[in-house]
């Protein structure tokens, strides 16, 4: 790798934090969300609010360079629009604590959670009113902490956010209302966005800003012609849609076309100059898998897809040359970064950095450790295309594995992990969260300190 490559980690506050009524903090969508029976919620987490300086320490003992992170938006923001100083000192702990360590802050406005606020008021994102508290979010945070933090992303998983109803509570009952109602919160995140684009370049002309998207390559189940297109029309509608939208302004044709058919005409005229007028800096990339697609057939029951797959034009096949875990369901597929990183260099000529990529188990302590050699294997597989894309002169500035420490998946709480270390809690028992650094994190600290992939027995 490049003296520049920057090796790092990732989190979310949500997932991360716990400490949801400490330290002046309003409700998250995320804090009243209907989770599963036996499962932890965010309330708690890995209770990274009152192990911070410890954590720190971890991931400077690591090596990383660059921690990739998220602000709770209810954390920085009072109800009554106020700024919460409380919330404030504590972002500014972990931002000071970085620097101190040698570790560059990468903050995410905006990962899943918003203030549960703002959706009694006005629906959330179905209202054009969230735009503005949005950019009052974003303005908060670039003055108090635009002295010390130049790399910034916008929204995480654009996606996720806008379809999955306990993040942003779009709670409408009617299908064909809640596809309008998605695609219109979707579309006010894009301009939303943008606003904050340009009062970034105002209030920090020297830093970078910009999206972080879930990687969706998409390839067909066969080469019929009815599959190649309805993975080109998958691509679209799951990954191009948003990033076209960060670069350029605007949607892919397919994407309009299909708009126009639910009676949304996006992006509106008075919008058209603020969209296309304030682009990205760079693009965060979030990978864990392909995608396999095929042509959705006549009578097909939709009913229980994702509400992206929702529409004329694919559904979802299956990849049967790729290996595949209880928690990996998609597969295990290396090469679909190398072939995606390639695809959006070509279409965007935009520098990109892994932001997220990640190997899920269910974990238990064996004798006070935790032996993750089927993690350490998939990490081993990605960063080497990361090396052979450096190698081959493709922008890719830093790899940020999923994640540096356990955290409370959305909807498997702490069954399912992802972390190089280990938070000593289950679903049902807190315990004391305690840190015990995993395999998978010991062998990273060697690829950190060799500046790559060394070439030995895994």
């Amino acid at each position: 790798m490049t003296k520049e490559f920057l090796w790092g980690g990732s989190t979310s506050a949500f997932q991360f934090e716990g400490g949801y009524n400490e330290g002046g903090k309003s409700t998250s969508t995320t804090d009243v969300r209907n989770t599963p029976e036996g499962i932890a919620d965010s309330k708690v987490a890995s209770d990274h609010y009152h192990h911070v300086k410890e954590d720190i320490e971890l991931m400077a003992n690591l090596g990383i360079k660059i921690y990739r992170f998220s602000f709770n938006w209810a954390r920085v923001i009072k109800d009554d629009g106020s700024v919460n100083e409380k919330g404030i000192e504590f972002y500014n702990t972990i931002i000071d604590s970085c620097i101190e360590l040698g570790i560059e802050p990468f903050p995410t406005l905006y990962h899943f959670e918003m203030p549960q606020n703002l959706v009694d008021r006005f629906g959330g994102w179905k209202s054009r009113k969230c735009i503005d508290a949005f950019t009052d979010y974003a303005k908060a945070c670039f003055l108090n902490f635009g002295d010390r933090v130049k790399r910034w992303g916008t929204i995480n998983e654009q996606l996720i956010v806008s379809a999955a109803s306990d993040l942003n509570g779009n709670k409408e009952n009617n299908s064909q209302q809640k596809i309008i109602d998605m695609y219109t919160m979707s579309y006010h995140m894009s301009v939303a966005e943008k606003k904050v684009i340009k009062l970034f370049r105002e209030l920090i002309p020297q830093g970078r800003i910009g999206p972080v998207c879930t990687m969706q390559i998409a390839y067909p189940q066969t080469s019929k012609p009815e599959d190649m297109i309805a993975a080109a029309n998958a691509e679209d509608f799951l990954m191009y849609m948003f990033l076209d939208m960060s670069v350029y302004g605007t949607y892919p044709k397919s994407v309009q076309n299909y708009l126009k058919d639910l009676g949304l005409f996006y992006p509106l005229e008075k919008d058209k100059e603020l969209l296309e007028s304030n682009t990205s800096d760079f693009i965060g990339l979030n990978y864990y898998t392909s995608t396999c697609i095929k042509a959705k057939p006549d009578e097909f029951d939709d009913s229980k897809l994702p509400p992206f797959y929702r529409n004329s034009f694919f559904t979802l096949g299956e990849n049967k040359e790729l290996k595949k875990t209880k928690w990996m369901e998609y597969g295990i597929d290396p090469m679909g970064l190398y072939l995606g990183v390639r695809k959006l260099y070509e279409k965007y000529r935009l520098p990109m950095i892994i932001t997220e990529n990640g190997y899920a188990m269910s974990e238990k302590l064996d004798n006070g450790k935790i032996h993750d050699i089927q993690r350490i294997s998939y990490l081993d597989e990605h960063i080497r295309i990361c090396e052979k894309l450096v190698e081959e002169g493709y922008p890719l500035e830093g790899y940020c594995p999923w994640s540096l420490f356990d955290l409370v998946s959305s909807h498997q709480g702490f069954s399912k992990r992802y972390g190089l270390i280990y938070i000593d809690r289950t679903d049902q028992d807190v315990k004391e969260c305690k840190r015990i650094p995993k395999d998978s994190y010991y062998w990273y600290q060697k690829i950190i300190k060799n500046n790559g992939i060394i070439e030995e027995n895994i």
